[in-house]
């Protein structure tokens, strides 16, 4: 597998394009986006388990219902959630304008929406922008950029990535986009990322890799301990790539998957390195637990404790946060046999041994705690039970974000 470059562009048939319609017009950055696939696709799609959706979400989970999608349109800066029939009114015109400026089908398109809650989406802008931003369709690395570009709201890093791997000889390729910087704590995908792919694969088979994927990668990510209503992840494929049609998930999708869940993985540790106001990057692992569920349970109460991400932000080796955290998860795991070690790139400290102090220095662990990516590594010793969970350190920079986000 190869890294290259050109995200959701990279594989062969995709377009992407994005624009300023001005949707908030007090921003003067790109707001609307579009992906399309000269061809068919079978398509795949998660949603938010949030009982509160986006009108986007709805549409979307319509029309993807049959397996088959060409084209997503996406917007930043309004997430037309909670508006009512006028949402839902305003998110299927979004649609039907993407379907007729590119002349496919209503139910070829998904739509997906990020921004404030509970505002009236100005769907005349992004009506009067569907021209240009059909016009802003490329199959190359600007492309890809511009669309990037549009969806993006509090994230500061880009979220792209595209790979290469060898199907039957056949040169196949990966490429995706996301966005998502709070408000994540998701429970099927998180906040929006869509994926384009030119292996030649059914939609079945898709939609049990995507599942799979998500749950080792999305499905482990924690900012804040918000689910977003307009969580979405969507994945096309155009079978471009002309490889043996893949049809069984566990038969012929082995070296797919792989690579599907490689960015999967890399757009989570993404998000989690870009959560709002964040320093750091935390990765906690969890290893020797009674089995995967109880392991990644654990895992996510130690990575979402504002306490241990606190002590994250400063660099403070307070491990009994982290042994708290994993008291109230829920799980069974005996304290007494619990190590707990803090590892970076400044080197590794045991701070904790049987579930009680050990003797570390301090300094030692200040300097290791103070890189931009640290891990957290707890060992039960009660079976084969692992999990990886990823998450980010809690700054003033967050507060000072979310207090006057709409403004």
């Amino acid at each position: 597998m190869t890294e290259i470059i050109g995200g959701v562009c990279a594989p062969k048939g995709f377009l992407a394009g994005g624009v300023r319609c001005g949707i908030k017009p007090s921003s003067q950055k790109k707001d609307l986006a579009l992906i399309y696939s000269k061809s068919s696709c079978a398509a795949a799609a998660m949603f938010t388990s949030n009982k509160v959706k986006a009108a986007s979400v709805t549409v979307s989970k319509e029309n993807i219902a049959d397996g088959r999608l060409r084209a997503v349109i996406a917007n930043s800066g309004n997430a037309n959630a909670c508006t009512g029939s006028e949402g839902m009114e305003s998110a299927k015109r979004m649609a039907q304008s993407a379907a007729h400026a590119l002349q496919i089908n209503f139910d070829e398109v998904a739509v997906a929406s990020t921004g404030v809650i509970g505002v009236t989406l100005p769907i005349n802008a992004i009506e009067n922008g569907i021209g240009s931003l059909k016009d802003s369709l490329r199959d190359d690395e600007q492309g890809n950029a511009d669309a990037l570009e549009a969806i993006m709201t509090t994230d500061t890093r880009k979220k792209e990535i595209a790979v290469e791997i060898k199907i039957d000889g056949k040169p196949v390729r990966i490429g995706a986009i996301a966005k998502g910087s709070g408000m994540i704590h998701p429970n099927m995908a998180t906040m929006l990322a869509f994926v384009t792919t030119d292996a030649a694969i059914t939609s079945s088979a898709l939609d049990l890799c995507l599942r799979r994927a998500v749950r080792n990668s999305f499905n482990r990510l924690t900012v804040d301990g918000d689910t977003s209503t307009n969580d979405m992840i969507v994945i096309m494929a155009n079978g471009e790539a002309g490889n043996t049609l893949l049809i069984s998930e566990e038969n012929d999708c082995k070296e797919f998957y792989e690579a599907l869940e490689y960015v999967c993985i890399a757009l989570t540790r993404m998000m989690a390195r870009d959560g709002e106001g964040a320093t750091k990057l935390v990765t906690v692992t969890v290893n020797g637990a009674q089995c995967r569920a109880t392991a990644q349970a654990l895992a996510k109460a130690v990575a979402s404790s504002s306490l241990v991400k606190a002590a994250c932000f400063g660099a403070d080796a307070n491990w009994g946060r982290v042994l708290c955290a994993m008291g109230y998860a829920g799980v069974d795991f005996v304290p007494e046999k619990t190590d707990i070690s803090f590892k970076s790139s400044a080197g590794e400290v045991q701070v904790c041994k049987d579930g009680m102090n050990c003797r570390f220095s301090e300094e030692e662990a200040k300097k290791i705690l103070s890189q931009e990516e640290i891990e957290i590594e707890i060992a039960l010793f009660e079976g084969d039970g692992k999990a990886v969970v990823w998450g980010c350190d809690l700054t003033y920079d967050y507060v000072k974000i979310n207090g006057d986000y709409r403004s």
